[in-house]
């Protein structure tokens, strides 16, 4: 019975993933989590599974970084959330892929590559080289890993939300509002918080309780007290920016 680790910061997409794995591959034992790139060299080392997956970002050490400690005691997969280009380097190399969210077809044929290899190969390739080009092509040396995806309730569902979707974040005392083009959100996460945790290219703190993403901005205009209100893409809610942010839209 072959045997694996999964390794993603997320909760959620740990649970995803290990409920696909459990529908497209029952004999395969999920032998525990992680939850960064540490913690999965540790468990790779303590359980010597067959397959690891690894999420590309993480804390603490990224996808990367664990691969080349892990080296080739175990099979890798990595979990990713890129494009068509950054996926090319996979497609070639002697490692595989799921992409988030993990679509069932998708990670069935991920699931026969593994089966294939698994049988054919007694040891894991060395890796050392791909990951060199994996690190330049997907700029992971000189990025941040910025939170991609947010957990948040509707109501008594719980949803996996990509960053690039929400509009905005604005924070009252006790939840923070995580608004869509489509619907209201709410997370526990205070502003300050996803302030430090989110791409600041793509997402502008323009008050102490509001962060809009930049893409999301159709103008700004002055109301009559002197007050600047963001205008948001086909909405007609306006957010305020207080003064110390004002800045940011010096050239708007």
């Amino acid at each position: 019975m072959p045997t694996a680790i999964i390794a993603d910061d997320e909760r959620l997409m740990r649970d995803q993933l290990r409920s696909r794995l459990e529908q497209a591959w029952p004999e395969l034992q999920i032998l525990d989590e992680a939850k960064n790139g540490e913690e999965a060299i540790q468990l790779v080392a303590q359980h010597r599974p067959d397959l690891v997956f690894l999420d590309i970002r993480m804390p603490i050490k990224t996808g990367l970084e664990a691969a080349k400690e892990i080296g080739n005691q175990t099979h890798i997969v990595f979990i990713t959330a890129y494009d068509q280009y950054a996926i090319q380097a996979f497609e070639h190399g002697a490692v595989d892929y799921v992409l988030k969210p993990a679509d069932l077809e998708r990670l069935g044929k991920t699931i026969e590559r593994l089966k294939a290899r698994l049988q054919t190969q007694t040891q894991p390739a060395d890796m050392s080289q791909l990951l060199g080009q994996l690190a330049k092509q997907m700029g992971i040396a000189s990025k941040p890993a910025y939170l991609q995806w947010i957990q948040a309730s509707i109501g008594q569902e719980l949803r996996l939300i990509p960053v690039e979707e929400i509009l905005f974040f604005q924070s009252d005392e006790k939840y923070t509002r995580v608004q869509t083009s489509n619907y209201e959100a709410l997370i526990r996460k205070p502003v300050r918080d996803l302030a430090e945790e989110l791409d600041p290219a793509l997402f502008w703190q323009i008050h102490r309780s509001t962060l809009v993403n930049a893409k999301a901005i159709s103008g700004v205009v002055r109301d009559l007290r002197g007050r600047h209100l963001v205008q948001i893409k086909g909405s007609t809610e306006k957010l305020e920016v207080s003064r110390s942010f004002v800045h940011l839209f010096k050239q708007m």
